[in-house]
């Protein structure tokens, strides 16, 4: 029996404290966002397009329209955005840097508010990474940086016939390291810019050049409190090399990266508001 009080689970509810906190979150956001000359959107809650940027599509919310086409529930507002400007919008505006403050639904009941960034055209991944810290330095929320490059995963599938991308959406280190080779070993433990130099000089050639973007982004970026993540494989399909998450005691606050879209590359990242709520409000 379902009692009247009760929601789905994977449902919110904001009240009292955590919708004030809600508000603060989106306010400092927007404002920081706008003062860097980023324009506002807001996207239909349904789209056609939800396939092309999620892995797992049992994850979508499927329903039809009048039509009887299919289509889903937001489960991923980045290929909506840049969709919706190229095709759409694009004869009526020239703006390329863009925000948007609204949620996504994944099966069955799971709703999560974002804010997100999409800079459209844009390939220096590390200004958009410096705008993420600087909202979490307003937002008092000390976390850690991780990069990573999904370039890496798929040069290290082509190189070893053993592995697959799933050891790597499973960042499955047992089987990485039974592979006994030194440089990839090492490839696994790498965590500090101070260490890339040196593994520079062992690993192959096809691999220094991602290695080296890493690093470079880290050094690019105000992320003081940043390690390197190079065997971390995203499970968006859209995200082709560059990559970060913004982490604090294991639980994801932002991720953004480096995306292509047809033949425009852009950057951008997603705030997980939920996430910082729950800290502001035990």
């Amino acid at each position: 029996m379902i009692l009247e009080h009760e929601i789905p689970n994977g449902s919110k509810l904001y009240f009292g404290k955590s919708a004030k906190v809600k508000r603060e979150i989106e306010s400092i956001a927007s404002t920081v966002l706008d003062s860097e000359g980023f324009e506002e959107i807001l996207t239909p809650l349904f789209s056609y397009h939800q396939h092309l940027s999620i892995a797992n599509e049992r994850k979508l919310i499927r329903v039809n329209d009048e039509k009887n086409n299919p289509i889903s529930l937001r489960a991923d507002s980045t290929i909506d955005v840049v969709r919706i400007i190229e095709k759409r919008l694009g004869r009526n505006t020239d703006e390329r840097k863009w925000f948007y403050i609204q949620p996504i639904y994944k099966y069955p009941t799971t709703e999560q508010y974002q804010i997100g960034v999409e800079y459209m055209g844009e390939k220096d991944l590390s200004y958009v990474l410096n705008i993420s810290n600087e909202i979490f330095k307003k937002l008092e929320v000390d976390a850690l940086t991780q990069i990573s490059n999904m370039k890496i995963p798929h040069i290290l599938v082509d190189m070893f016939d053993e592995l697959s991308l799933d050891d790597f959406r499973h960042l499955n280190i047992e089987k990485f390291l039974n592979l006994k080779v030194d440089w990839l070993s090492k490839l696994v433990y790498l965590q500090h810019v101070e260490q890339v130099d040196e593994l520079l000089e062992i690993i192959p050639d096809v691999l220094k050049p991602e290695l080296i973007k890493m690093k470079d982004l880290c050094n690019g970026s105000a992320c003081n409190n940043g390690v390197l993540a190079p065997m971390y494989y995203a499970k968006m399909l859209y995200y082709d090399e560059l990559f970060f998450r913004v982490i604090k005691n294991n639980e994801v606050y932002a991720r953004g990266g480096r995306y292509k879209n047809e033949d425009t590359t852009s950057v951008g990242f997603a705030i997980y508001t939920d996430t910082i709520i729950e800290e502001k409000v035990q």
